[in-house]
């Protein structure tokens, strides 16, 4: 007898392996992509803002032919290059780099704009590529990114994305049970990056732009995602920083990561302890996330 089947913390029953099984017969001239997209939609398998989890389906779909489950047609298209593996850098975009050095009340009025989706992500993704110390890495899933201009001039890029799965201080903090963290993850957002250029000396500009974006994240992420974050949370790389600029936007210190990272099989430190910093976003929020 088949057994059940597990893929990214859902259970697939021998019922659910069989659907797939016969979806695939009764579409033959379909590719990949087309079943994919089907069953999203015959299992009503759907983002927030109603978007299928495509990529999600396609996961699954390959695993099942890995463990020998389902048989899927033959590719249509084999690319030359994985572009989720092999990405073009960004384009290098020139902008202004003359020293700014000033207290923070001469570069008002400071606007900060949420360019995911417009025509300035672009110069987004190239001034964290060439001045961000970890360079630009396409986010996966939910994501927003934001650029701070003083009058026409660049300051600040702050980006924030889908929070880990898991993180034993947060969750401690929180207090959600594993059901409800699996349910209200989406109700969570990840400061990726937060740089201000080498050439903006300003004081307290880092912790003013912090609290600016928070105000409105949650806003944001309901008009492109159709769903509100309820709360934000950062990694600190305590070789390089001391978690400053988040001290003093009111951001709470949780603890420290374990070093490990998500794919360890070790249990052995292999890279830098990190201090991990969140801040809710509402007031009640462990009432709404602890909602299961």
């Amino acid at each position: 007898m088949e057994n059940a089947f597990t893929f990214r913390n859902r259970t697939f029953t021998p019922a659910d392996i069989a659907f797939v099984r016969q979806m695939i017969i009764d579409n033959p001239e379909e590719g990949r992509c087309a079943l994919s997209r089907r069953l999203c939609f015959a299992w009503n398998w759907t983002q927030q803002n109603g978007q299928p989890k495509d990529m999600i389906c396609r996961g699954l779909l390959l695993a099942l032919e890995r463990k020998g489950a389902i048989r899927l047609p033959p590719r249509k298209k084999v690319p030359f290059k994985n572009p989720f593996l092999h990405r073009t850098a960004p384009e290098r975009m020139e902008i202004d780099q003359s020293p700014i050095e000033a207290p923070l009340r001469e570069l008002f009025p400071i606007s900060i704009h949420q360019v995911r989706r417009s025509p300035a992500e672009k110069l987004f993704n190239s001034v964290i590529e060439e001045h961000h110390y970890l360079g630009y890495a396409q986010p996966v899933g939910e994501h927003l990114k934001y650029i701070a201009f003083s009058g026409d001039r660049l300051v600040a890029c702050l980006a924030f994305c889908s929070a880990a799965w898991h993180l034993g201080p947060r969750d401690h903090f929180i207090g959600w049970t594993a059901k409800a963290r699996e349910n209200n993850r989406h109700l969570l957002a990840y400061n990726t990056r937060c740089l201000i250029p080498a050439w903006v000396r300003v004081p307290n500009l880092a912790s003013y732009l912090l609290a600016g974006c928070t105000e409105r994240l949650s806003r944001d992420w309901q008009k492109l995602y159709s769903h509100p974050v309820h709360w934000v949370e950062t990694f600190v790389d305590t070789e390089r920083f001391k978690g400053a600029c988040y001290r003093a936007a009111n951001w709470i210190f949780l603890g420290k990561t374990t070093g490990r990272g998500k794919l360890d099989q070790t249990r052995k430190p292999n890279r830098s302890i990190k201090d991990i910093y969140g801040y809710p976003l509402i007031r009640r929020f462990r009432e709404r996330l602890c909602d299961g």
